[in-house]
């Protein structure tokens, strides 16, 4: 039986430390459901659809890892895919807490479902999806933390807004 763990999150955009997680997890499942989560509380930058794309691109559609997207539960979506493990990045402290707190509940949900927690490589241990947007709405350098697709997906969605990271006025319509 193939070991399948789910790696879940919003992924907007999907960062270098979230690619270092997904590639060495596959050293030890055979395979891994990157779940795109819809959170309708939430605006996100990127559509589901685009999120899935960038991390496609980002993993270079390796055919170990299936993107999906999912709404609801975790363990409702952990179980549908025939995951036994949850995957879940550490990057501070600060990440403990939440993710600890996130752990017990799913195993009071799923007893038979087990919680890894990985922390990502010391290069990237500071890169959120946060922060990337935040960079780049400001023009700042994004191409350490990002696959270069997502980069440009970033460059182009902020294209229209000012170094103050305010929406681009539209031109004044001159009339003769």
């Amino acid at each position: 039986m193939p070991k399948v763990a789910l790696y879940a999150g919003s992924f907007d955009p999907i960062t270098n430390g979230h690619a270092d997680l997904i590639r060495r997890s596959l050293g030890f499942v055979d395979r891994l459901v990157v779940g795109v989560a819809v959170n309708v509380a939430k605006q996100p930058l990127f559509s589901v659809e685009e999120r899935m794309a960038l991390i496609r691109a980002a993993l270079d559609e390796d055919p170990r890892v299936e993107v999906r997207s999912f709404t609801g539960l975790v363990v409702d979506f952990a179980r549908e895919a025939g995951a036994r493990v949850v995957l879940r990045g550490l990057r501070a402290v600060a990440d403990f807490e939440y993710e600890y707190q996130m752990a017990l509940m799913n195993r009071h949900l799923a007893p038979q479902l087990e919680t890894m927690f990985m922390v990502p490589s010391l290069e990237v241990s500071y890169v959120s999806s946060s922060l990337v947007r935040e960079v780049a709405r400001f023009g700042g350098d994004i191409e350490q933390l990002v696959h270069p697709a997502v980069a440009r997906a970033l460059r182009a969605r902020f294209a229209g807004t000012t170094s103050t990271g305010a929406e681009t006025p539209p031109a004044p319509v001159r009339r003769p």
